[in-house]
């Protein structure tokens, strides 16, 4: 909910270009509509005027985009739009489970006049899956080595890691290993009155409370073996107060802004660990990778490399917006965009909806 992305992607090549990026602010009071649809989805007349509003927004970051490189709706041959996550709830106890995204991928094409692919992660969690994380389908296509096993760990709202083991050796796999930015812009914009800590210049002014760390990482969701995959649903403020009213300490709050940056790279480094020991180099996407107090904190958790997908050709606030375009090409060329060892689900499927204008 930081800003809305929209990426200008060509895949014309061995290797997909960025070729522009458009990023627009998120109206306040849209964003606070969004939180509470996040804790409350059955809000219907919120819901809906949110996902007209989100739909006009991406319409007009799309236009914007479009404009700004001299181009015309017909020389873009899709936009691939996920939509706002608002509810996510895996599968549990055998049943399938279901994903909320607002932002009307219909009237995106509508009001573009561009073949719009929303509604990606349905179609396997009817195979059984998470739905999530879909990224790493993306990651292996263009990340992937030749020579050194990597990981590469997306910080968005919610952390996920996509383990790639050496081409032709072994399978991808990956999943959510929980939160990420969420909690700490929560806990920012209550104490700081900002929308985040920029840099992590406010967390690197406390000090990490082990105790505390250690309580949170002692939730049930950090001992699910993958596949798993969660949200803003479950890491939200509630989970935040719940274990600051347990904990018996008094501890300020910019000791709690560190320790929830050690909890975002502790729950990534054990991930990391327990499920792919064999990695050589870790790559960040995502905003969390602007958060210089926490990429200083993985490379202390991790006896690896720790850089940015800077370093592989894209930058980091970018991978995701390029992703879901990739993931609209698979689409259209009715081509799989999940990988079942990934997100559960019992075979490859062709992801998202089309939507014609």
């Amino acid at each position: 909910m930081d800003s809305i992305d929209a990426a200008l992607v060509d895949f014309s090549g061995d290797f997909p270009q960025l070729v522009d990026t458009q990023a627009m602010a998120m109206p306040a009071s849209l964003k606070q509509d969004l939180f509470t649809l996040c804790e409350q989805p059955e809000l219907q007349p919120q819901r809906d005027n949110a996902d007209k509003h989100l739909a006009k927004l991406f319409t007009e970051a799309s236009l914007k985009l479009i404009s700004t490189n001299q181009l015309e709706a017909e020389d873009i041959r899709a936009i691939g739009s996920h939509g706002q996550t608002i509810f996510h709830q895996p599968p549990q106890n055998g049943e399938n489970g279901y994903s909320v995204q607002i932002g009307d991928p219909q009237s995106i094409a509508n009001q573009t006049g561009i073949t719009t692919v929303g509604d990606f992660r349905n179609a396997d969690m009817q195979a059984g899956g998470q739905g999530a994380p879909l990224v790493p389908a993306f990651h292996n296509a263009v990340f992937r080595s030749s020579d050194k096993p990597r990981v590469i760990v997306n910080i968005g709202g919610i952390s996920n890691i996509t383990v790639l083991p050496v081409k032709g050796q072994g399978q991808v796999t990956g999943f959510d290993t929980g939160t990420g930015n969420v909690l700490l812009d929560i806990w920012v914009r209550q104490h700081q009155q900002q929308s985040y800590d920029d840099g992590g210049t406010w967390a690197a002014q406390g000090v990490i409370n082990q105790t505390l760390l250690n309580q949170m990482m002692a939730d049930d969701y950090f001992k699910l073996p993958p596949p798993k995959s969660t949200g803003r649903e479950y890491f939200h403020h509630t989970w935040l107060e719940q274990q600051l009213n347990y904990f018996a300490e008094t501890i300020t709050p910019v000791d709690v802004q560190a320790t929830l940056v050690a909890l975002t790279s502790r729950c990534i480094s054990d991930a990391i660990e327990q499920y792919a020991p064999a990695t050589e180099e870790v790559f960040i996407c995502g905003g969390g990778a602007y958060n210089t107090t926490l990429m200083e904190q993985l490379k202390k958790d991790l006896s690896r490399s720790v850089t940015s997908t800077d370093l592989l050709g894209i930058k980091p606030d970018w991978v995701e917006a390029m992703a879901f375009a990739w993931l609209a090409k698979q689409t259209l060329a009715d081509k799989p965009g999940n990988i079942p060892s990934v997100t559960g689900a019992t075979s490859e499927r062709v992801l998202g909806h089309i939507h014609h204008c």
